[in-house]
């Protein structure tokens, strides 16, 4: 990416934000506290980190109000609301005005079907497919060797990483004595704008319905959405979660990484799921929701899970002998 160099002044011009350093002083990076050098700006985003904000060689840092006091003792500041959201949308600003040209169009190594429609402002890289029927919205940018299956519709201005796959055939059949016959995928997948997909994650489409990913919903690699699941607005997974068919996460959700939800479950507007945590019955109320069994050494390990096994038993006697006393 090409060079990119602000004064201070021009980023407060921009985000807002309190400057309490001199204005003309210049910025060519964005860097972490720890190895932040003078001319790049880092931020502090909770305050566990300020030993790192005291030793840091970063020529700016960004804080909330509550650590202005230090920062400022320490050099130059920006104080903001929210630190962490300031660094994102700097780092937008950074790659706005590092970015090379990139106008819309389709790679020549892509194969876009002449009955699929892509938006001329969107951009299709290099070995990506788009299959007939296909609709790819305004601004939207399908990074290298991604594919979009038959009558799938990608909203605008989404980001798809490079492998995604969006439409392959849902995980459907029906079982015929030893033999498993094929159930065949006639949905779609929906998904609205300004979604982003990680890096080899897979979006089946519908069994008879589409699968559908609403606006704003944002997904780390690795992960697998089922046929017919449908996601919910703003909602975000992180890396190798999945949900199984026909499956309904809410808004304003999120699933930490590794987490599983089951097939025809329905999840709740602003659940938030554990890493690790396989979510096995529907939950209707928002909140945080953990179910994992903690790590130990194995000896240890087995010892409790054979414990496990013996808890109905020993609730049925503990309310035998509750009954008795009554």
């Amino acid at each position: 990416m090409p060079r990119v160099s602000l004064r201070l002044s021009q980023i407060v011009s921009e985000l807002g934000g309190q400057l309490h350093a001199d204005s003309d002083l210049e910025i060519d990076g964005i860097a972490p506290l720890e190895s932040a050098q003078p001319g790049q700006i880092s931020f502090l985003s909770h305050p566990k980190y300020q030993p790192q904000l005291l030793q840091s060689r970063a020529g700016c840092v960004i804080v909330s109000a509550d650590m202005a006091e230090a920062a400022r003792q320490r050099g130059a500041c920006i104080v903001a609301d929210n630190p962490y959201l300031y660094f994102a949308r700097l780092t937008q600003v950074w790659r706005r005005l590092g970015r090379r040209d990139r106008s819309g169009g389709v790679h020549s190594t892509a194969v876009v079907h002449p009955e699929a429609q892509v938006h001329p402002s969107a951009i299709i890289g290099p070995l990506c497919v788009v299959e007939r029927g296909a609709v790819i919205g305004a601004g939207s940018q399908l990074y290298s060797r991604v594919t979009v299956g038959e009558d799938c519709r990608i909203g605008a201005r989404c980001i798809l990483h490079p492998g995604v796959v969006v439409g392959a055939d849902g995980f459907g059949f029906a079982k015929d004595g030893e033999q498993w016959v094929k159930i065949e995928q006639l949905g779609a997948v929906v998904i609205g704008d300004d979604v982003e997909i990680g890096a080899n994650t897979c979006i089946d489409r519908g069994a008879l319905q589409d699968t559908v990913l609403e606006d704003g919903v944002k997904l780390d690699n690795l992960v697998q959405i089922g046929h017919n699941v449908r996601v919910g607005r703003n909602t975000a997974m992180a890396g190798c979660a999945g949900v199984a068919g026909s499956a309904t996460i809410g808004a304003n959700c999120t699933v930490g990484g590794g987490a599983i939800v089951l097939g025809h479950l329905t999840v709740a507007d602003g659940v938030h799921v554990s890493a690790a945590t396989v979510v096995t019955r529907s939950i209707r109320k928002p909140g945080h929701y953990t179910g994992m069994f903690p790590i130990d050494d194995n000896a240890a390990w087995e010892k409790n899970a054979a414990s496990l096994k013996q808890l109905h038993g020993l609730r049925e006697r503990v309310r035998a002998l509750e009954q008795s006393k009554n």
